[in-house]
């Protein structure tokens, strides 16, 4: 795991989040958890643990500055479900498996935790753990072009002649779209020799830090040119720069690596520069130059008129792209209802869908709510959650069919090992047990079963299937 970012842990003290913060522990990786009830969790967690203090269902109480720092989500939220005779303060009957001849909804209704809760989480959490189209800078979002507020920076600072601008055109993009043209002459009189646009500094601060770098796509011209990045609001001051090499007459998408950056004031590595820091990008600027670094010169340099039309600017992830968000959800969602279903062979959140709040009914709408997010995902469905140890063969399914038992310990696991997985992104499934409901699962301590490599089974799996294909109807419109 990547060591720099913080894994979140959402419903931390529940019976599947207090496992995985433990796992997360034991790997070293730095954890956050949001939780309701704060005395609670240091009890269970401990007194150093990193921790917002929040509701999903009450949007005010997860301020964007809690999540700062966030890379990854599993969120082990969920209504709670309880035997209407009672239950113990902290849930014995429920995690020993007691069955719940007559189960009832215990505090918040599903539509509030499943539904606006997750709208809430993903809302929260979008900006720090990224989305899988990137970030958009310059170019066309939501039907729209964003613009920036270019400006020419050229070499006339210095005596130069060289001049540029950067023009807005409704038709010089890819396909006939619209696309912005970094255009000039460049000359070497008066000793100059470079043209550049820059943009105003951003009235906010770009936080880029959930992505690991800037693309550009552009139609090229044969030509090397420079992007430079900086995070001070100062003019005079040192930019973050690669250079890039374009291919004449092809629109090329270029990617350029944050950890390529390199410190450069007027042309000149600077070795005791800061780090880039992605969290703090306050303009941009791109540059055709007789210049490299350190006295070295531009190999494709020539001087005269050149264009060079920018559709679009983005912040992107790179490849392979791995789960940013994943979540524990249910079997059975998209089982109430589902035409031709023998409702006696079912669990009794399928058979009492609608006696219960349609719980099953709103966690399915919350699980499309993280698949319209654009958000890297794995949607984890474990059968009937048990105390027993991990350990059992397991069975990985897709389409919502099967019914089971699953280790509470072998599902934080699932979902931790998910979060590595480029086989698991975009991926959701349902999950069980091999062993009956019958009989039960133990283990030998001095002989436990082998970790299990869960790449194995995310490897099988394809994206597109919920289950969602065998509804005809939604039984409750939102």
């Amino acid at each position: 795991m990547d060591p720099t970012g913080i894994v979140l842990v959402a419903g931390a003290t529940g019976g599947v989040g207090r496992r995985v913060v433990d796992i997360l522990r034991k790997k070293g990786q730095p954890v956050r958890i949001l939780v309701r009830n704060e005395e609670k969790a240091r009890k269970m967690l401990g007194l150093d643990i990193d921790m917002i203090v929040g509701d999903i269902t009450k949007e005010s109480t997860l301020l964007p500055e809690y999540f700062k720092g966030i890379r990854k989500i599993i969120n082990a939220t969920s209504v709670i479900v309880g035997p209407k005779e009672g239950d113990t303060p902290d849930r014995a009957k429920y995690s020993q498996g007691i069955k719940f001849f007559e189960p009832e909804i215990k505090g918040d209704l599903p539509e509030m935790v499943e539904y606006v809760g997750m709208r809430n989480l993903l809302n929260a959490v979008k900006g720090s753990v990224g989305v899988r189209n990137g970030k958009v800078l310059f170019g066309i979002e939501d039907g729209m072009f964003k613009e920036l507020p270019w400006g020419a920076l050229d070499d006339v600072v210095m005596g130069g002649v060289s001049e540029s601008m950067l023009l807005m055109d409704p038709t010089s993009g890819e396909d006939g779209g619209p696309a912005g043209l970094f255009k000039g002459n460049v000359s070497t009189a008066n000793n100059g020799g470079f043209t550049s646009i820059r943009t105003k500094n951003f009235p906010v601060a770009e936080d880029l830090s959930a992505y690991d770098g800037v693309e550009l796509r552009l139609r090229g011209d044969g030509r090397r040119y420079k992007l430079i990045v900086r995070t001070s609001r100062d003019w005079d001051t040192v930019g973050y720069t690669i250079s890039f090499d374009t291919i004449g007459g092809k629109w090329q998408s270029i990617r350029l690596p944050f950890a390529s950056l390199r410190p450069i004031f007027r042309a000149r590595t600077v070795f005791d520069a800061p780090p880039f820091d992605p969290s703090s990008v306050v303009s941009l600027q791109l540059m055709f130059s007789k210049f490299e670094y350190d006295g070295k010169l531009n190999p494709t340099f020539v001087e005269g008129a050149f264009q060079l039309p920018i559709s679009c600017i983005r912040a992107y992830l790179k490849e392979p792209i791995i789960p940013r968000f994943v979540h524990v959800g249910s079997a059975g969602v998209t089982r109430p209802e589902r035409p031709g279903l023998d409702l006696t062979r079912q669990p009794p959140a399928v058979r009492l869908n609608k006696e219960l709040g349609f719980i099953l009914t709103y966690k399915l709408k919350g699980e499309d709510l993280i698949r319209e997010s654009g958000i890297p995902y794995t949607i984890v469905r474990p059968c009937a959650l048990t105390e027993e140890p991990a350990g059992a063969d397991l069975i990985f399914d897709q389409g919502d069919n099967i019914t089971g038992k699953i280790s509470r310990e072998e599902v934080a696991r699932i979902c931790v090992a998910a979060l590595d997985s480029p086989y698991a992104c975009d991926k959701t499934f349902e999950v069980k047990s091999v062993v009956p409901f019958s009989e039960p699962f133990k283990i030998d301590p001095e002989n436990p079963p082998p970790e299990k490599d869960y790449d194995v089974y995310f490897k099988e799996l394809k994206e597109g299937i919920t289950g969602k294909e065998f509804l005809e109807k939604s039984p409750v419109p939102v």
